[in-house]
């Protein structure tokens, strides 16, 4: 947030352009051309003003020097901010609720208007040039009444008392708010300083309108005494502190406004772009108005000329002719008439481009007055209808309220899902009201964090939220949940196939302990391996093709027909362990001659199960560590461990004697052998076959990709960190490049040291400028081997 321009008395002030405007210049054509500053600008984080004409008490010559100085004084006493540190402008610091308060204090600072301490009942301003070019006095303003902001009002007053005893009310808030709460009059300041509005809001400028009043010793004590009552009341005290409120700001003269910059975070608009790739709708939900809304979405490339955009403005000759009137019942009346003729048209106009075989994409923008009716239930279906079929919404102009209202319209009037991203205060309903929010950590306060499921420090980490993280995880989430039904599946079937041999008698096949530690211990460790680790695409590939996205959004992988061919190879699978088993152990005996018994049959059965599940989870691997292969090694061995102590040690319980020493006289025969390889192989082929046909001959769009970047390293190399899609800046790319050059082991010690010599040379294959050291030339020459001397001829 920075204070960019400003119009004072009718008079417009500041140069500069901003990113916005260079944006618009871009899409016409226009070569934008920076304007020529000043010789000596003032620079601070927070303040980007540059006009001679404010600047060092200049505004003092200016036509309208008493409403520069009414403007400055608004500045400087109508805020909430605290100053920290030493009372001078060098060191001073300001702690606001959002940026752009401390912005406009800031801004009174560098005009000569200094806040510089604050009590519970006055603000210390050090003025400049107020009386003479070059005075400065310390002034005290006692604070009466403060007003607070809140997203109903829409703006903030402050009532103080001069030390020359003046009572003036300070407000600043919205235009629309500021507009109808002004005294009759100064037609003409109203009129340019509209029109000063909206060339701020084409350059993308968040805007601001400061007005004062003058008030009489008597209607101000006669105000006070209802405002202390409602402030003391314990019923409703919001509600009665804006209608007292309402009682006190009106017939306001106009000051002027400011032009507050806030400029866009680095990456904004190719995330964006990247996220509307991969088929995710995005909706912008601002309070700005309309214009500064439109261009922001230019710049982050959620609007482009190739759009046809349907605009539905409150900004109408008809409406505007309609509230001169003031009748509030035929406005509203008149208003949601409007919208529904809007509406209907855009709707309209909309199915024709639907029935083309290459329309336009399609745009909606609808300001808050006209999304307030058009969220009316008579209206909300045509307004949901329209814009579902767009591929961007821009509602500007909106109260928390309604950003809440829309995302819970798309959340259940649509049941998709909703993804709420914001920074401050006023995004907080919006964010719980989406299924997902996202809270970006910045200037704007905590407020958005706290609210959300998840933190983000910048908006462009959202592509990685989504692309990477979301989509491994749905991913993971697939195989985690489909992976449990097959192997308790199988499982279970085996002892349901037994149960036809048993005549439903209620015989168990496997022993309980067995079931008990089938999902405890014998396969729990390798499926959570797999939902920790598995990636089918590394990172930088999910960022360049955001189309793999899709898939999620598609539910290609946890459908119906896929919950059926897993469960499917569960079904044949459950079968082989059973009937190949019970088959071949029919006619096999152990060392001592005797036949398999049932505890002999289930341990072989069982055993070939916990083997072949966990073999089975490494088919459907993307990306296989050693953690994978110690899981399952480790699940197969734990089985095996447990089987030789339960089977040999564990004795002492009478169920127990009916597996005595089953594992020793299994192990003891070549039955054994056989079966455990050829039961899992058998139960495996039909599997291997199914995802090899699936591979080759109905890809998914990852295996797609894989087979294209099967030769390239992954992200972990030097090359995937320097790619042009991470989140490196340029220095920290090129520092990073640096650390991963080659070392030289030094001649000359025993330990590891950069070589500068060619630490350049390196880099310059990267493509990384990296300047030679000091002593290059002389590490060079020290390390360059020395000739050797010719011998000499002896006689």
């Amino acid at each position: 947030m920075e204070f960019f321009k400003c119009t004072i008395g009718g008079e417009i002030y500041g140069t500069g352009m901003t990113e916005i405007e260079r944006g618009v210049a871009e899409r016409k054509g226009i070569k934008a051309q920076e304007v020529q500053t000043s010789t000596n600008p003032v620079r601070e984080k927070g303040f980007n003003f540059d006009d001679v004409r404010l600047m060092r008490g200049a505004w003092r010559n200016e036509p309208n020097p008493d409403a520069c100085k009414e403007f400055f004084r608004c500045l400087a006493i109508c805020h909430t901010v605290l100053p920290e540190g030493d009372e001078s402008p060098e060191k001073i610091k300001y702690q606001a609720a959002s940026p752009d308060e401390a912005a406009l204090v800031l801004a009174a600072k560098h005009f000569g208007f200094f806040f510089y301490r604050r009590t519970p009942t006055m603000i210390y301003v050090r003025e400049s040039h107020v009386e003479r070019m070059g005075k400065i006095q310390d002034v005290s303003y006692e604070i009466l009444n403060v007003l607070e902001f809140n997203s109903t009002r829409k703006r903030q007053s402050v009532v103080c008392r001069y030390p020359d005893g003046r009572l003036v009310l300070y407000c600043k808030g919205a235009d629309t708010v500021i507009y109808e709460r002004l005294v009759g009059g100064s037609d003409e300041i109203k009129k340019v300083t509209r029109e000063h509005l909206e060339q701020f809001g084409s350059a993308g400028l968040r805007t601001l309108c400061l007005a004062y009043k003058d008030l009489s010793p008597d209607v101000y004590e006669s105000w006070n005494e209802k405002f202390i009552q409602a402030k003391s009341s314990l019923r409703d005290r919001e509600k009665k502190l804006d209608e007292v409120a309402e009682l006190i700001e009106k017939d306001l003269i106009l000051i002027g406004a400011t032009a507050i910059e806030d400029k866009l975070q680095e990456g904004v608009p190719d995330c964006i772009e990247t996220l509307s790739r991969a088929g995710i709708k995005i909706w912008v939900l601002t309070g700005d108005k309309m214009e500064t809304a439109i261009n922001i979405a230019y710049a982050c490339n959620l609007l482009n000329n190739d759009m046809k955009q349907f605009t539905i403005s409150s900004e109408t000759d008809a409406i505007r002719e309609v509230e001169e009137r003031g009748d509030q019942v035929e406005i509203a009346r008149f208003m949601k008439e409007e919208v529904k003729r809007q509406l209907r048209k855009c709707l309209d106009e909309a199915q024709q481009y639907f029935n083309t075989v290459s329309g336009p994409k399609l745009a909606l923008i609808i300001d808050g007055k006209c999304l307030m009716y058009a969220l009316d239930p008579s209206l909300r279906i045509m307004l949901l209808n329209l814009s579902l079929n767009c591929s961007s919404v821009v509602c500007c102009r909106v109260s928390p309220l309604q950003k809440a209202q829309v995302t819970s319209l798309v959340k259940k009037g649509a049941r998709k899902i909703t993804l709420s991203i914001g920074d401050g205060a006023n995004d907080v309903s919006m964010i719980q009201a989406a299924h997902i929010g996202v809270g970006i950590s910045g200037l704007e306060g905590m407020q958005a964090v706290m609210a959300s499921d998840f933190a983000i420090a910048q908006f462009r980490f959202l592509k990685d939220l989504l692309l990477v993280h979301g989509r491994w995880s749905y991913i993971r989430l697939c195989k985690v949940v489909t992976y449990f039904f097959y192997k308790n599946l199988t499982f279970t079937l085996t002892q349901f196939w037994f149960t036809f041999n048993t005549g439903f008698s209620g015989q168990r096949f496997y022993d309980d302990w067995f079931q008990s530690l089938y999902n405890v211990i014998f396969t729990a460790l390798p499926v959570i391996i797999v939902g920790l680790f598995d990636k089918d695409v590394s990172s930088s590939l999910s960022k360049r093709y955001p189309e793999l996205y899709k898939e999620g959004i598609k539910n290609i992988f946890f459908k119906w027909r896929v919950v059926a061919i897993w469960a499917f190879f569960a079904v044949y699978q459950s079968l082989v362990f059973y009937y190949f088993v019970t088959d071949s152990s029919s006619t096999s005996q152990g060392s001592s001659g005797k036949m398999f018994g049932l505890w002999d049959v289930s341990t072989m059965a069982f055993t070939c199960v916990v083997v072949t599940v966990n073999l089975r989870l490494l088919m459907i691997c993307n990306s296989i560590t050693r953690w994978h292969y110690i899981s399952v090694g480790g699940s197969i061995l734990a089985w095996f461990v447990f089987i030789f102590l339960y089977s040999g040690i564990m004795t002492s319980y009478d169920r127990q004697e009916n597996i005595f020493g089953v594992i020793y006289v299994l192990m003891s025969t070549f039955y054994f052998y056989v079966t455990l390889l050829l039961v899992p192989v058998a139960a495996l082929l039909g599997d291997f076959l199914f995802l090899g046909v699936q591979r080759w001959f109905f890809p998914y769009d990852y295996q797609i990709v894989q087979e294209i970047h099967k030769d390239e390293a992954d992200d972990n190399g030097r090359t995937g960190l320097l790619g042009t899609d991470n989140h490196l800046t340029p220095d920290e790319a090129r520092s990073y490049a640096l650390s991963q050059l080659p070392r030289e082991i030094s001649k000359h010690t025993g330990f590891a040291f950069d070589s500068p010599g060619y630490e350049s040379f390196f880099a310059s294959q990267l493509g990384i400028y990296a300047p030679q050291k000091a002593w290059d030339v002389a590490r060079r020459a020290s390390m360059r081997s020395k000739p050797k001397p010719k011998p000499t001829k002896m006689n």
